[in-house]
């Protein structure tokens, strides 16, 4: 059995201003930093075998600062990375909807018609897909933590637990949280999900 934590990266300057990030390498803002520094003390005492993370700084920072606490090395994945939104990177959603509406009105009608230098969604699923398959060959009876976004994390638990396409929205993420799943053949349990009880100092 694969025992998976995800956590999704602490909240980066671009969260704060409501932009499209995609695989932009925006750093964490100030709360971002903090949040990483909770959600490290909440794991320090868990065991964990592995420590894998997106290369986008939010996410790494946020794996770093988890590592420091527990001792742990952080292996860098591409594949955590987010979806690329391409032209509408670096835009706030008003811009973006302003700016692109036609654009914006057929991608969310078919997610295999993204944005100008936008990721499609098939290509986006495989990368996904691909890792997870990875970890459950690898990593078998171990417990790893996976350090991306709300985007490649979400997807990871949608095909996990095999829900449809049209269900990947379903599965809220915030910055910081974490979520658990554990996964065999022919048997899946969501232990955890959008979990940030560890960040309630911060309201």
């Amino acid at each position: 059995m694969l025992h998976l934590i995800l956590v999704r990266h602490g909240e980066s300057e671009w969260n704060a201003q409501r932009r499209y990030q995609g695989q932009a390498n925006v750093p964490l803002s100030g709360l971002g930093k903090r949040q990483a520094e909770l959600v490290a003390e909440r794991l320090a005492g868990q065991k964990i075998d592995a420590v894998y993370a997106s290369d986008l700084i939010r996410a790494w920072e946020t794996a770093s600062a988890i590592a420091e606490k527990s001792g742990l090395n952080v292996l860098p994945e591409p594949r955590l990375r987010e979806l690329k939104f391409g032209v509408l990177e670096g835009l706030t959603f008003e811009e973006a909807q302003a700016q692109y509406p036609q654009m914006i009105a057929a991608w969310l009608e078919d997610f295999n018609q993204p944005p100008e230098g936008a990721e499609t969604i098939d290509l986006f699923n495989a990368r996904i897909v691909s890792f997870l398959e990875e970890l459950k060959a690898k990593h078998d009876e171990q417990v790893v933590l996976l350090v991306g976004h709300g985007g490649s994390l979400s997807e990871i638990l949608r095909v996990a637990l095999g829900l449809s396409r049209e269900k990947r929205w379903y599965l809220e993420m915030e910055n910081a949280s974490l979520s658990e799943v554990l996964i065999a053949e022919g048997y899946v349990s969501l232990k955890r999900l959008n979990d940030t009880c560890h960040l309630a100092m911060l309201l």
